[in-house]
């Protein structure tokens, strides 16, 4: 996982995994969860590396456009 900048100081997100038409996202409370093209839809998951990468406003996006689909909530360990 890569950790997440949080450039603003406030993010709920602490890391990060990109694969091809996926993301995993980690929070605060140490949750992670696997977005993919199906299940959140291309254009958000994109928006969404994005974001990550930039280290900002993925927490944002996550509530507002995303929040609950997810594929699965991924325990630690190997993801794919």
């Amino acid at each position: 996982m890569h950790r997440y900048k949080n450039r603003s100081g406030e993010s709920g997100v602490v890391a990060y995994d990109i694969d091809a038409g996926q993301i995993v996202v980690q929070f605060r409370n140490g949750e992670r969860y696997l977005y993919t093209e199906d299940s959140a839809g291309a254009a958000n998951v994109a928006k969404m590396q994005e974001l990550a990468r930039a280290g900002s406003g993925l927490s944002s996006f996550i509530s507002q456009h995303v929040h609950d689909r997810y594929a699965r909530k991924v325990n630690s360990g190997r993801l794919y």
